[in-house]
């Protein structure tokens, strides 16, 4: 039988002490160096250990401050569904609702910023053109667990009341009614989900460590005539959160 890798070894050292309560949660683990001191490893497997307990929601990394054994925290469920856009309100505040965790969300529009090459691929208009992009961090209980960047062509929202999503009459509606409300019918949405590890940015907002697992869904709402008008680049956290697809049947 093969000698388990020394960061696993690493690894079920943390938990079991976590477990005995040596470190209760909340409290700030010892240096990599002093671990790996202790354990006789080097910092390298040390990091690696703690990058797969934060992984699994064991542990937690804090920008510029360490790493820390997680509070007890509910994992999430989100539910993806172009069924569940309500008139009442966004999805994720349903899915909030439905754990009894209060939701919000902090967001930031720039109008007329020049459509990147991926982005304007996405939405089938020329590389420059001017979009509105609005960078949203969605929170459960005040922390965050969904980061999003939302592109929405200017030449369909320009000059209307739905120019800003956050912002004016119908604010937060969700994109579905706000395209609503300017005769624009949303037929269905398309996501491409694939995991892959968190950018330095991304760990930072979502208080989890660099290279963490998390879950990026690329999604652009079509018309009924074809056109995409918004597209986003969702991030969630695995060791958080419950990716659930509701599946629509026609009959």
């Amino acid at each position: 039988m093969s000698e388990q890798p020394p960061y696993l070894r690493i690894a079920d050292e943390l938990r079991q002490r976590i477990a005995e309560h040596v470190w209760e949660p909340g409290d700030r683990l010892p240096s990599r160096a002093q671990i790996g001191q202790e354990c006789g490893v080097g910092e390298n497997v040390v990091r690696r250990a703690q990058e797969l307990l934060i992984s699994q929601g064991v542990l937690e990394g804090r920008a510029g401050s360490g790493t820390y054994v997680a509070e007890p925290r509910e994992r999430v469920r989100v539910v993806r569904s172009s069924a569940r856009e309500q008139p009442s309100g966004p999805p994720f505040r349903q899915d909030m609702k439905a754990l009894r965790l209060q939701s919000d969300w902090e967001s930031r529009t720039d109008a007329k910023v020049p459509a990147p090459a991926e982005i304007a691929t996405r939405l089938g208009i020329a590389e420059g053109e001017p979009c509105v992009r609005t960078t949203y961090e969605f929170l459960a209980d005040g922390k965050p667990v969904q980061l999003s960047t939302s592109w929405e062509p200017y030449a369909v929202t320009g000059g209307t009341l739905v120019v800003l999503p956050e912002g004016g009459p119908h604010a937060g509606a969700g994109v579905v009614n706000r395209m609503a409300e300017i005769g624009v019918t949303i037929s269905h949405a398309v996501e491409q989900p694939e995991p892959r590890h968190a950018t330095a940015e991304e760990a930072s907002l979502l208080g989890i460590q660099k290279a963490a697992l998390v879950t990026h869904i690329r999604r652009t709402y079509y018309s009924d005539d074809g056109r995409p008008v918004e597209t986003a680049d969702i991030v969630v956290p695995a060791a958080h959160c419950e990716i659930v697809y509701e599946i629509p049947i026609n009959r």
